[in-house]
This record gives C-alpha cells, sequence and structure tokens, in this order.
C-alpha cells in the first residue's frame, strides 16, 4: 500500500532515508518491524491544484516506541509536515516528491510499569497485524 502511493519514479526526504521513493518504502519495511508500537496521525490538509499537479502539505503526528542505535527501548514523540508535490497520470494521483518538515522531536526513557499497567481496564489495547481488534471487524 505505502509504494502505491508514489510514483515509480517518485523521491522522498524522509528524515535519515533520502532518495528514490521506492528505496525509502525498502527501507521503512526495515525499520518498521523493530517499532514496538507505533500511531501515525495525519491531521491538516492543505491541497493547492496548478496547472502541472498539486502541492500538498499534510501535518502528522508520530508517536513510536523503538530501539535507539544502542539497542535500548525509547519513546520518540515526532510532529511535522509531510511536503508533497503530486501528479495526475492516466487519471489516477500519487505522490511525485515528498519532503518531511519536522517540527517537533522529542525522545524520551519509556513510561514506568507495562501495558497492561498503564492501561488498566481501557481495553482493548492496540496491536500489531492480526491481533488488532480492527482485524475482527474487516
Amino acid at each position: 500500500m505505502l509504494r502505491s502511493a508514489y510514483w515509480p519514479d517518485g523521491t522522498d526526504h524522509h528524515g535519515p532515508y533520502q532518495g528514490s521513493a521506492s528505496g525509502f518504502v525498502d527501507w521503512a519495511m526495515k525499520v518498521l518491524p523493530h517499532i514496538e508500537r507505533g500511531i501515525h496521525q495525519i491531521h491538516n490538509i492543505l491541497i493547492e491544484f496548478r496547472d502541472d499537479g498539486a502541492a500538498v502539505e499534510s501535518y502528522f503526528t508520530a508517536l513510536q516506541r523503538q530501539p535507539t542505535q544502542s539497542g535500548e527501548m525509547e519513546q520518540v514523540d515526532m510532529k511535522g509536515r509531510y511536503l508533497d508535490w503530486c501528479v495526475q497520470r492516466d487519471g489516477e494521483w500519487r505522490i511525485l516528491n515528498r519532503v518531511v518538515v519536522f517540527d517537533w522531536v522529542e525522545n524520551m526513557p519509556l513510561p514506568p510499569g507495562t501495558e497492561a499497567e498503564r492501561f488498566g481496564n481501557k481495553t482493548p489495547i492496540g496491536a500489531r497485524y492480526p491481533n488488532d481488534a480492527v482485524y475482527t471487524v474487516f
């Protein structure tokens, strides 16, 4: 699904990754399994149509629990904007170029206690495929 958001000749400047969109997808698929818990949300979206495409700014919030380079788990709070140049080809819109602007990054130690202790009776707790509750609905 991620790959289908980009044109094959697309590019992505995504923090530590800079290069082809296809290369970004390959990079992300290697990184994502190491993210123990992650939530990504898209907020305000501004689209300006132009004769040769569309400029799109989308705000994001990303909360992730992931290993540091030394292997210790940390919590990362990131906020920023996707700046996309989208073009239409054969009636289909996709991203041709993406630049990720980071407006906020905070690395923190994990909170104390297990998730079960912190979440308490707020269940079900979100999970990865196939254990998330959404897979019982779809």
